[in-house]
């Protein structure tokens, strides 16, 4: 059965990574190849298609194949972490590029954006992605390059149209790859709202164990501008060891069920905590009084994400004193796992943050509901 024509839900493919068995033993999880390098068949040629593993590794295959069906794109190449990925993104481009990326987005990304980015030549404006209008605004026919998005945007959730983004994008000359982490291919398949290339972090919500660092990129067509991709990663050696590829699919396997949890935990808390006397706002695209509300309902699907802030009436003083008093929030940088986690991302982020000192982000994990809002409520000054 080609893994392509899978003709499955997305809930089954995960379970039984697109029906894949080992050919050579029918073990029913696939084998874990540690060889570094390949024999060339008496014709000079590679028959297998594997040369070197710097570039690409067998185990490497069935997480690839799976995040092709799940995005419903044309290839998926596994990195070493998600921020491997994203800047192999923007390294597939060239000095002198116009570059949009969102105000509201992951530290890190933003970070090496304005540090590094700039240095090789980019030229990065970050804007307001919020209204495709706005977006629109800032695009330069000819000079745009690239439209970064991130939805639901962290740590704020901010919601940005793709669909509509993409069509400004694409009428002047621009790709659009937008960072889906958060939403997951369960909830949002940003290809099929006309972007060109899907980011993950798959530490988070794809792995979901807290036990694996990698990332992925999906791409919408064999283009140019992705063979540049596909041969950064080559050439930089940007790929995870065999070990943790084979434990990202384990982990995958389990996914439509823990998003799932996460998701009714997150959308359970924030209703719970919206009315609370002690919060300033809850920010979960969930709910409908959040200002992305509607264009949420409109590309997330089965759920509005595992993931919420809220702000505190008492400042980042309350901020704080709730992350260091909860029990069964763990007070660590990360999300998407098992575990329910609670940071103060100000302190994370440091100067020049957008993210307000009152702010505490949540990853809903998937232990009870009840029990994780009464121990927030109890850590409340």
């Amino acid at each position: 059965m080609s893994k392509k024509s899978y003709p499955y839900s997305p809930a089954t493919a995960l379970a039984q990574s697109l029906g894949s068995i080992d050919q050579e033993t029918q073990a029913v999880v696939p084998p874990i190849h540690v060889a570094t390098t390949y024999l060339r068949g008496k014709d000079n040629s590679y028959p297998t298609g594997n040369v070197y593993s710097r570039a690409d590794n067998p185990t490497y295959k069935p997480v690839e194949a799976l995040l092709t069906k799940l995005e419903e794109g044309h290839e998926a190449l596994l990195f070493g972490s998600g921020m491997a990925a994203a800047t192999a993104v923007f390294q597939g481009l060239r000095p002198g590029d116009h570059v949009l990326a969102p105000k509201v987005m992951y530290w890190a990304l933003r970070n090496w954006l304005l540090n590094f980015a700039t240095d090789w030549g980019l030229n990065i404006e970050f804007i307001d992605m919020t209204a495709a209008e706005t977006v629109a605004k800032h695009l330069k026919t000819g000079a745009t390059k690239l439209v970064w998005l991130e939805t639901p945007g962290n740590p704020l959730w901010c919601i940005s149209d793709i669909a509509a983004i993409a069509k400004f994008a694409h009428a002047a000359g621009a790709q659009v790859a937008v960072d889906s982490t958060c939403a997951t291919p369960l909830l949002t398949q940003p290809l099929k709202l006309g972007a060109d290339i899907v980011m993950h972090s798959a530490t988070k919500y794809l792995n979901g164990h807290s036990d694996v660092i990698a990332g992925a990129l999906i791409g919408a067509r064999d283009d140019t501008y992705w063979q540049r991709i596909r041969a950064v990663r080559a050439q930089n050696g940007a790929v995870p060891s065999p070990h943790d590829a084979a434990q990202l699919l384990r982990g995958m396997r389990t996914m439509h069920l823990r998003v799932r949890e996460a998701c009714q935990t997150a959308q359970f808390i924030a209703e719970q905590l919206e009315q609370h006397p002690a919060i300033a706002q809850v920010l979960y695209p969930g709910l409908p009084s959040f200002a992305g509300h509607a264009i949420a309902q409109q590309q997330m699907h089965g759920g509005f994400g595992g993931m919420l802030s809220v702000r505190l009436i008492g400042g980042a003083d309350a901020a704080i004193h709730v992350a260091a008093h909860t029990k069964l929030w763990k007070r660590a940088t990360s999300l998407g796992g098992v575990e329910s986690l609670i940071e103060h991302r100000a302190s994370i982020e440091g100067e020049g943050t957008p993210c307000p000192e009152d702010l505490l982000r949540m990853s809903c994990g998937i232990e009870d509901r009840q029990e994780l809002l009464d121990d927030f409520l109890q850590a409340l000054p």
